[in-house]
């Protein structure tokens, strides 16, 4: 087992009260109705939101490497807008990872937008580090769903507000 880490960050012109309310608080309600092709469906399966809730997203057909994939908050500050949360099951759980969890930070940008700051950990099954490939798919997914909540956050202004 080796343990790694990435860090990658996203600039939005969104407030980030915003991306707060919409990609964090209720993003198992938000995402499967902007990516139905990849994402069937999500709940909260266990807690109200704070830390222990698990979480669990559904993938369509279209997703081939996975099923599904459940997520327990170990951190949430909505002051200073930071939520970690582990994946418990599914996703790369058993296939290359023996685990894994993401951090993201929240911070006003200078533009009155958002700086959001993502650093995904994990442990690999075997002794070798993931590839530089492998941790961008990891990573790609997350993105997708991120430019998804911020272009509905753009296109409907009033929504989260």
């Amino acid at each position: 087992m080796v343990a790694g880490s990435l860090t990658r960050e996203h600039i939005s012109t969104v407030a980030v009260d915003r991306v707060w309310k919409a990609g964090v608080l209720d993003s198992h309600n938000l995402i499967p109705k902007l990516l139905p092709d990849f994402i069937a469906s999500g709940e909260i399966v266990e807690g109200d939101g704070g830390v222990g809730t698990v979480k669990k997203l559904t993938f369509s057909d279209a997703v081939k490497e996975f099923r599904f994939v459940k997520d327990r908050v170990e951190v949430i500050d909505h002051e200073k807008f930071i939520v970690k949360q582990a994946v418990i099951e599914g996703g790369m759980i058993g296939k290359r990872l023996r685990s894994y969890s993401y951090e993201m930070k929240f911070e006003v940008g200078s533009n009155g937008g958002t700086v959001g700051k993502i650093r995904l950990e994990y442990d690999t099954q075997d002794d070798t580090l993931l590839a530089a490939e492998e941790e961008e798919q990891m990573l790609e997914g997350l993105f997708i769903m991120i430019k998804a909540i911020e272009g509905y956050l753009l296109a409907n202004p009033t929504a989260y507000a």
